[in-house]
């Protein structure tokens, strides 16, 4: 019997077979059963940071269908390096009209978009690869973490370590107790923000290579004024320093120490576990990001591992008029260089320590590299075996997902929680008292104010 199947089926039932189709393992390469069978990509936000997509998806073999960009003179580089596909300022009309054509997404837009695109192309079908902080707020990660599993479409975060050797060899390490019991996570980034920002006053005329209402997505409207393009900048739009880094940088610890295990735990009672986070600010700021946080996380036991404490520290000014820099090196044994003039900002600058009972784990920003220290005791040691799967790379992991491989090490499911535990730090910052939160019910219980900002209110035209 003959029938024609669409190229969306083609790629997700390969894995199952059918006339003409390879069966494989999981273990086997995914290409090889569909091996002439490209996935065709929508790319939305294809400047800055999509740039990456917009270079890396044809590289690996794929075609790119459409481009979709809300500012023609950010994305005409793009628009030039891929001619042949179609050109789209809204996201909604591309996945419309390009429905048959269009079998997944990379989201690359501003923090404030990401969730209303992700999830927009979830519920297209759509499998989606969206940059980190996954979202702009705590309620949004939880969405789409929801409506990716209601979906059934592969999914991954764009926290690229993930994927790397150091990553899964740090997890493999710490799970496997070489460093002892772990009660201690100290994370810092001296990049810090930008301390009390008044709003934009007045308006300007809209630049006619840019779409304002598209740009602003679900936020509440305002006038054109062109320092709100400043976007990392503004609460309204971006996520600071937590959603630039902490998705990085936390990542190898909320895996590693299992914590996104309290999103599944089984509650007793009516409250599930209590994650607890404190932060202490230079000043408290609604509009914009203070210019040095500490934010401290008491993470409750899980299974046979023990509390922990997780403590973000963000803003280099304030690390050194507190100390911190100086007990960060005690720590670690030597003094940093926190300058930028010898090429070494992608080292001391941002990094974790896993602090154990009987050594301790220091991974750099994005948990691509690592060491054990004190070096002498892990001089020449090899450690357990390996137990975890290695990566192709991460996009190449979601490209395997979306033809119905395993899921990828970083999809909306681990993901999701991962966002939230990060997001729940911004909320920190707009109170001057400790916030407990409970992962299961998503609640903030002993602060109503507090529970109300793990969301916000979209205007309307936009929902989730």
């Amino acid at each position: 019997m003959k029938s024609r199947i669409s190229r969306r089926q083609f790629l997700s039932s390969a894995v199952l077979g059918g006339t003409g189709i390879l069966i494989l393992s999981n273990s086997g390469p995914v290409s090889s059963y569909a091996a002439n069978q490209k996935v065709g990509i929508g790319i939305v936000g294809v400047s800055g940071r999509g740039d990456w997509f917009v270079r890396t998806i044809p590289s690996l073999g794929e075609e790119v269908v459409a481009l979709c960009d809300v500012n023609d003179r950010r994305a005409e580089g793009a628009f030039n390096r891929i001619p042949n596909a179609r050109r789209y300022h809204d996201f909604r009309k591309m996945l419309d009209e390009m429905n048959k054509e269009i079998d997944a997404v990379t989201v690359a837009t501003p923090d404030n978009t990401h969730a209303i695109i992700s999830s927009t192309a979830m519920r297209a079908g759509k499998h989606v690869l969206c940059e980190k902080p996954l979202t702009h707020d705590v309620a949004e990660a939880r969405a789409l973490r929801e409506t990716a599993r209601k979906s059934k479409v592969a999914t991954q975060m764009g926290n690229q370590g993930t994927a790397s050797e150091a990553f899964r060899r740090s997890v493999e390490l710490i799970q496997a107790g070489v460093l002892g019991e772990i009660r201690e996570v100290l994370v810092w980034n001296t990049g810090g923000g930008p301390g009390h920002r008044e709003p934009p006053k007045g308006e300007q005329p809209v630049p006619d290579y840019l779409k304002w209402d598209l740009w602003l997505g679900p936020a509440a409207y305002r006038p054109f004024h062109p320092d709100w393009l400043q976007w990392h900048i503004w609460r309204d739009f971006g996520a600071g320093q937590l959603g630039n880094w902490a998705c990085h940088t936390m990542n190898v610890a909320f895996k590693a120490l299992k914590i996104d295990s309290l999103w599944y735990a089984k509650s007793s009672g009516e409250s599930g576990p209590i994650i607890k986070v404190k932060a202490e600010v230079s000043e408290i700021t609604k509009t914009s990001f203070p210019r040095w946080e500490f934010i401290r996380y008491e993470v409750p036991a899980r299974g046979e591992l023990p509390a922990v404490a997780l403590t973000w520290y963000n803003g280099r000014d304030g690390m050194e008029q507190k100390g911190i820099r100086r007990k960060l090196e005690e720590l670690v044994g030597r003094t940093f260089d926190w300058t930028t003039d010898d090429g070494d900002e992608w080292k001391d600058w941002s990094r974790i320590l896993v602090i154990g009972k009987d050594g301790m784990l220091l991974s750099n920003a994005h948990n691509t590299e690592f060491s054990l220290l004190p070096a002498d005791k892990f001089k020449g040691f090899e450690g357990p075996p390996r137990t975890l799967p290695r990566s192709r790379g991460h996009e190449r992991e979601w490209l395997d997902a979306c033809r119905g491989g395993p899921p990828a090490m970083s999809n909306f499911d681990y993901a999701g929680p991962l966002a939230e535990f990060v997001l729940l730090g911004n909320v920190a910052t707009l109170f001057d008292q400790a916030i407990e939160f409970d992962p299961i019910a998503m609640k903030i219980v002993n602060s109503p104010e507090a529970d109300r900002a793990l969301r916000r209110e979209y205007r309307d035209g936009w929902s989730l």
